[in-house]
This record gives structure tokens, C-alpha cells and sequence, in this order.
């Protein structure tokens, strides 16, 4: 997961860019970086957060009307900021580029493109991949148009397996924006005048004051021209399988994708997992979320329930997202830093206590012993989406089976390991509903295993192994 902003037409796209970026910080932690374009590419990665990374003195630096920028958490290839996006390569013309997203040939297209197509690759991020075989059929063509971009996009759809919704800028040509056939990782476009803007999360506009946007379809390409003009063109039609955990989890509940306001589908998704407890209803005192991204789900299934909703614990927002920090113990110390109890709210009661996933376990097991310790008479955890059991390879750092703790136990077993006294998770069939939308337009790979495209084992093998170097 990766957030993504791009813009052309802007009086100042640097700035544009660091507003955009911003507001989707929440997708990425590890990296960031900016590339504005003024007759040459200004470029500056750095690690950490936006804020701590750019300054006064960039914006006089940082000249131009287009750019794009990217916060990056890593799924291939290490962290850090020689892995940091966006990249760039000089031919043919001078392009730019950044994703979100995760290419699952990752290994056979590198090796593809220093035997076959002769350019080197030089980082360990997937979007390195992207770039160069946009570019190797590109440079195939004698002329930059719409339809040579068509072409070229075309190839990387041939070559390219996973998930990947992409901005770049072709220097002195244009902007180019294009996402997956499968439409797996959010793309929302929206103009202003003549400001044409492009982000992962609809927030990215809102901060920009551009309030009506689209969704770039699944194998769609989007091409503005320096002069101004849009050209659209859809290259390949086939089945939508959006990633549905960027509902239950990643993306911010006043954002909108693929149509489906966040907000409103976790407060349905909170009414569902009320409907499938409501027959121990009596057994709550009171229904608290673990915040952030529980808050709606957990309000909801409080109000069908007709029990209390209480705030009973705090976030420190200085702690980064403990779910993608590296390593258990880190995790376990970070879920300390970042929560504190109302005790007054919680002691002596039974409390439902509302999440939106369990991966590893850990992390909900530090959450329940915060609680008890704060004097809770029971802990009853309700999680708003299915048992996590599958790995994804589509943009999500859970890429092994080993680490899913509901892949090596029971639901009384993960119960007791996380110390609560009951563990209820919504059914797949109540998430489906939830989202009150066909089932086939979403990836639930990761609840119930079916992926949407076939995943060879070795790039499994691959995968796996890279990720154990990344880690150790």
C-alpha cells in the first residue's frame, strides 16, 4: 500500500503536491518523495513523513506546474530511500513515474528486462519494472501520441502481473495516469480550471478545493496533454476486483472510491456485525472502538444494538500505524506508545470492543490487556471483517501464510491467545452485504483465499523470499 498524487496546470505544483500528499500520509510511512517538472525534473526523496521532509526552501526549488509525488510503505524490495518513489529514466524523452500497488512477476520481468529488453534496473521497487517497459515500447514508436501511449500501456498490461494504478510525466508531452485491468488499488481524477489532478484517495482533492472527480476505470488510460487536452481511452474491459480491505481498513472514512464513500460502508459494515451479535446484546455494557478506523463500525453497531458507545481509549497521533510497522516487538511497544484507557469509562464493565481486522494477533492482545488493566470486567472483541487467513500479493504487506494467526488456529484458540473473553468476526457473507455491492467486483483474497488472477508459485517463492531478506 502506497499513496500516489499527481497534477498538471497547477500556478505551483509543489505545493499542490505537498497538500495532496498529506492527506494520504496514512498510506504510507517509510518514504516520500516529490518530482516537479520546469524544463528539467527537480526530484527529492527522503525518509519519513512529508512534513519533516520538504521546507520553505523547496518551494523556491520546486518550480513548475506538473508534478507528482508518492508515500510509500515497502512490499517488494527493502525500505528506505534509495527505494524511494518516484523514479526516473532519460529515454526516450525523460519520463517520471510512481505507483501504488504491487507487481507479483516482479523477479522473471527483472531478469526480462536486463537480458532481453537491456535496461538495467537499479533499485529494488516494483515500479522501476512499470517504468522501463513503459518505456522500452515506447522508444519503439517514432512519435509521442495518444495512441503510441496506448500501445505502450497495452504492453505493460501484456507483461505486467498484479496490481498497480499509475501516474508518470513524459517530459514536454504530458501527463499520463493508468490503472490494472483489474482495478485492484484505488485512482481518482478530478480538474479545476485548468489545474488536472490525480490521487489515490478523494481527500487528495477535497484539500485542493475540486469537488467533483472520477474514478480512472480498470484498464483505463488518461493522457493530458501540455496544451491542456484530455484523451481517454479504456484498453481492456474485464471484471472490477477492487481491493476491499482498503474499505475495512486503509483508507480514510471521509474519502471515496470507486464510487463507495469509506465512511458509509463501515457504518454498514458496523450494522452487519450488530445483526450477527445481536442475540448477545445483553452481555454489553458498552461498545468502544479501537480507534482510528473502528470509530464508525463500532458507533453503528452500538446504535443497532441499543447499548452505549464510549471512547474509552486514546490515540496518540504521533505513533505511526502500528499494522505496518516492521517486526513484533516493535508493534508491541508502538500499540503502548499509542493507546492510553479512560479508566473511568471502562472499569467494571463488559466491554465490546470493535476492530476492523487481527493479523499477526499481537497487536490485539496488547489492546485487550490495556483494557483489562484499566479494570474492565470482561473484554468481548468484535472485529467488523472475516478471519485474515490468505496472503496478498496485490499491495499489502501480508505476503505469507505464517502470519496469519487465524491460518494456524481456531476462533477459541485466537480467543485465548489474545486473552478476551469472546471473539466474534463478521461472516464474509455479512462483509459482502456490508459493501451492498456484487461480490465479484471486489478482491476478498485475503478472507476466503479465491484470487482474482492466477498466482504462479514462484513468484510465491520469490516473494517470500524477499521479504524474509527485508526483515532480517
Amino acid at each position: 500500500m502506497c499513496g500516489i498524487f499527481g497534477v498538471i496546470g497547477s500556478d505551483n505544483a509543489f505545493i499542490d503536491i505537498y497538500k495532496g500528499l498529506k492527506m494520504i500520509q496514512h498510506r504510507g510511512q517509510d518514504t516520500c518523495g516529490i518530482a516537479t517538472y520546469d524544463n528539467h525534473f527537480n526530484i527529492k526523496k527522503c525518509d519519513g513523513l512529508v512534513t519533516g521532509a520538504f521546507d520553505n526552501d523547496d518551494i523556491d526549488r520546486f518550480k513548475g506546474s506538473t508534478g507528482i509525488g508518492h508515500v510509500r510503505y515497502p512490499t517488494i524490495g527493502k525500505g528506505g530511500v534509495e527505494n524511494a518513489q518516484p523514479l526516473f529514466v532519460n529515454i526516450p524523452y525523460g519520463i517520471i513515474m510512481a505507483h501504488n500497488g504491487n507487481v507479483l512477476n516482479y523477479f522473471s520481468l527483472k531478469k526480462k528486462l536486463q537480458n532481453v529488453y537491456n535496461r538495467y534496473i537499479n533499485t529494488d521497487v516494483d515500479v522501476e519494472i512499470i517504468l522501463n517497459i513503459f518505456a522500452h515500447h515506447l522508444e519503439q514508436r517514432k512519435n509521442v501520441d495518444f495512441d503510441s501511449i496506448c500501445d505502450a500501456v497495452k504492453n505493460v498490461f501484456n507483461e505486467v502481473q498484479g496490481s498497480y494504478s499509475v501516474i508518470a510525466y513524459i517530459a514536454n508531452k504530458g501527463f499520463l495516469a493508468f490503472r490494472d485491468p483489474k482495478g485492484f488499488k484505488p485512482l481518482i481524477y478530478g480538474k479545476k480550471d485548468k489545474k488536472h489532478v490525480f490521487a489515490s484517495e478523494s481527500v487528495s482533492l477535497d484539500i485542493l478545493g475540486i469537488r467533483e472527480f472520477t474514478d480512472v476505470k480498470p484498464g483505463e488510460v488518461i493522457f493530458i496533454a501540455d496544451n491542456g487536452e484530455v484523451f481517454k481511452k479504456r484498453i481492456t474491459v474485464s471484471s472490477q476486483t477492487a481491493c476491499i480491505f482498503e474499505w475495512v481498513y486503509f483508507a480514510r472514512p471521509d474519502s471515496t472510491i470507486d464510487s463507495m464513500n469509506v465512511y458509509k460502508v463501515r457504518y454498514d459494515l458496523g450494522e452487519k456485525l450488530a445483526d450477527e451479535l445481536m442475540s448477545r446484546k445483553e452481555e454489553f455494557d458498552v461498545c468502544m472502538p479501537v480507534p482510528d478506523t473502528s470509530r464508525t463500525a463500532a458507533l453503528a453497531c452500538a446504535n443497532k444494538l441499543g447499548i452505549p458507545y464510549r471512547e474509552g481509549l486514546i490515540k496518540n497521533r504521533y505513533v505511526g500505524r502500528t499494522f505496518i510497522m516492521p517486526g513484533n516487538e516493535r508493534r508491541k511497544s508502538a500499540v503502548r506508545e499509542k493507546l492510553n484507557p479512560i479508566k473511568d469509562e471502562i472499569k467494571g464493565k463488559s466491554i465490546l470492543l470493535i476492530d476492523d481486522s487481527i493479523v499477526r494477533g499481537h497487536t490485539s492482545r496488547a489492546i485487550v490487556e490495556i483494557v483489562k488493566q484499566a479494570g474492565a470486567k470482561e473484554v468481548h472483541f468484535a472485529v467488523y471483517s472475516p478471519p485474515l487467513k490468505y496472503p496478498c500479493y496485490f499491495g499489502i504487506d501480508m505476503q505469507r501464510k505464517d502470519e496469519f494467526i487465524a491460518n494456524k488456529m481456531e476462533i477459541e484458540n485466537i480467543k485465548n491467545k489474545i486473552g478476551a473473553d469472546s471473539l466474534h468476526y463478521l461472516s464474509i457473507k455479512g462483509l459482502i452485504e456490508g459493501m451492498k455491492q456484487k461480490e465479484n467486483i471486489f478482491c476478498d483474497a485475503c478472507f476466503s483465499g479465491n484470487y482474482p488472477v492466477n498466482v504462479d508459485e514462484d513468484h510465491i517463492k520469490d516473494i517470500q523470499l524477499d521479504r524474509d531478506l527485508a526483515v532480517n
